[in-house]
């Protein structure tokens, strides 16, 4: 096992906490648009994103020591989709004065939560400090290490 390796997994980790932050930012940006992409020749609201996650499976020498038995640590994490939830239904407001208006007075709102974004935030950027934490710890260790050996 590298000395690095869990530096690298750390900062897979990283990487794909800050990139669910940035979706979340741009959901909560795109929470009023009503006009985000033309389908079947219709402006269609802003989808909700959301990001799929799965292990790094790495390189084919993880695959042969895990097929002969040893024991490996993981290879971190990586984005698999970003997708837009279809699960969620649209928002109906009523708005007669709105230009995107249905002839009975109602606006196909974003999917978009307010507060189920905060609570992804505020997850995606915790999960981010714990590995920033475990980052420095391990930079720590590294640097007694190489402090040892003088």
């Amino acid at each position: 096992m590298s000395i690095f390796k869990s530096m690298n997994i750390t900062s897979s980790a990283l990487t794909t906490q800050r990139l669910r932050m940035d979706v979340i930012s741009s959901n909560i940006a795109n929470i009023d648009t009503t006009r985000a992409k033309v389908v079947d020749g219709e402006w269609e609201p802003y989808r909700r994103k959301t990001v799929t996650l799965s292990a790094n499976e790495g390189r084919f020498s993880n695959f042969l020591n895990k097929a002969m038995g040893k024991n490996e640590v993981g290879n971190g994490v990586k984005v698999t989709s970003i997708n837009d939830d279809t699960e969620t239904p649209l928002k109906l407001v009523y708005d007669p004065t709105h230009p995107d208006a249905n002839e009975d007075g109602y606006v196909e709102m974003p999917n978009v939560d307010l507060l189920r974004e905060m609570v992804d935030l505020i997850s995606a950027t915790r999960s981010y400090e714990a590995n920033i934490t475990v980052f420095n710890a391990n930079k720590a260790m590294l640097t007694k290490a190489l402090e040892i050996g003088k």
